[in-house]
């Protein structure tokens, strides 16, 4: 019996000393002791997530760094400091604790102008990604690596985990009518890939404008399978609605279907996306329909809330709370299509595409990558009819990106 403790306290042990051997591109970029900017004058584009293990922000890393002048930031959407709320327009400021400049890509603007560039050498990025094609971080990124190379300015990309790991590929490419900053580049709504990797397709399959000087700066002890958990790594807040560790295992399941404002998804409650729910919803009869489903990985809790801001704020809501039992065997994005279906079942007087706010079908849009989905969904508002069109370029894609995988 004392042998088996022992294994199982050695196998913990390993597996604790795996997940904390991952060093991100900032702690890999200091263990070179910078070199790779010496000499040169750096712009940074980062927010609070850009921190090493101590969670000490890479602002203030570079910034010390005897040997690199750092001269100025650029915040993306939510600003570097994380002092903007989503959708807000970020201003131009100086950053209090350092003095530098801090210019905006998230305001009149999404990309630096040549006045904001002025002196520097190279741009380095160091942002932690959720790993979903309509977050905006990777818009930002693109979108400053051809500013870069319309410039001359190199760019460096300091890699960080995807913390949906790197084998879930899921969603159908943009369809070229529906590029926007929540739908940048023709990949798909899950795409699998670290920001370096990423960052490297882009730039090697003419994805972009023009191509850049690129430099990604590899992790450390990252491999494809990890999700977030087994990386070791504290989660920072990387916006306001993904607080923890596993809301970006949500947000995929949930946030097309948000767009609509039809139901609350746990947005102005303490589940965002990680919930559905509305006045009119009764929570028994919702979960045991899709329960019933059985779908990979998946259970439906009951979950009766009251929004405090948001979709029926103060309104007594019912609906249920979505719980990801096996990660591996989940379909993340699919969730949110099931339960389109399933609420129409129960309640076929409250079509999706007839109740939701039809302003906001464009923004549904784009953030599907196309309108497709929604114009064959809600022929008979059936997953069965989107399917294939969502899941028609997984294959092609798993074969691109794969040339440019940095990890196993």
């Amino acid at each position: 019996m004392k042998k088996i403790i022992l294994l199982l306290a050695v196998v913990t042990c390993a597996g604790l000393i795996q997940a904390r051997q991952v060093k991100t591109g900032i702690e890999v970029l200091r263990d070179q002791n910078f070199k790779i900017l010496e000499g040169k004058k750096v712009g940074l584009i980062t927010n609070p997530t850009g921190v090493d293990r101590t969670l000490k922000s890479t602002v203030d890393i570079l910034f010390e760094a005897k040997n690199v002048k750092l001269v100025a930031l650029f915040g993306p959407e939510h600003g570097v400091r994380g002092d903007a709320h989503a959708g807000d327009k970020v201003d131009n400021i100086t950053d209090s604790k350092t003095g530098l400049p801090v210019y905006s890509l998230y305001g009149k603007s999404r990309k630096a102008n040549p006045d904001m560039l002025k002196g520097i050498d190279v741009l380095v990025y160091d942002i932690q990604d959720i790993g979903c094609r309509s977050y905006t971080f990777i818009s930002t990124m693109g979108l400053a690596m051809e500013v870069a190379a319309e410039n001359n300015i190199e760019f460096v990309v300091l890699d960080r985990p995807n913390p949906l790991g790197g084998e879930k590929i899921e969603g159908n490419l943009t369809d070229a009518p529906f590029i926007s900053f929540v739908s940048q580049f023709k990949i798909p709504y899950i795409y699998g890939q670290t920001c370096g990797e990423l960052a490297t397709m882009l730039n090697e399959e003419n994805m972009l404008k023009k191509k850049c000087k690129l430099t990604v700066i590899k992790m450390k002890g990252w491999h494809r399978s990890m999700n977030w958990e087994q990386t070791g790594l504290e989660w920072v807040i990387a916006s306001p609605h993904i607080p923890n560790k596993v809301s970006s295992y949500y947000y995929p399941a949930t946030g097309i279907l948000g767009e609509l404002g039809y139901v609350s998804i746990g947005v102005g409650y303490t589940l965002p996306f990680e919930m559905i729910g509305a006045p009119w919803i009764d929570a028994e009869k919702f979960a045991a329909s899709m329960n019933h489903l059985k779908l990979a990985g998946l259970e439906f809790r009951p979950i009766y809330f009251k929004p405090f801001y948001s979709n029926f704020k103060d309104e007594n809501c019912q609906g249920v709370q979505i719980h990801i039992m096996d990660y591996r065997k989940a379909n993340l994005s699919e969730v949110q299509f099931y339960l389109m279906q399933e609420l129409n079942k129960l309640y076929p007087d409250r079509a999706v595409f007839d109740h939701a706010n039809k302003d906001r079908f464009n923004m549904f849009d784009k953030v599907s990558g196309s309108d497709q989905i929604r114009l064959r969904f809600a022929k008979n508002n059936s997953v069965a009819d989107i399917m294939d069109y969502w899941n028609k370029d997984v294959d092609s894609y798993r074969k691109l990106s794969k040339k440019y995988y940095l990890y196993r």
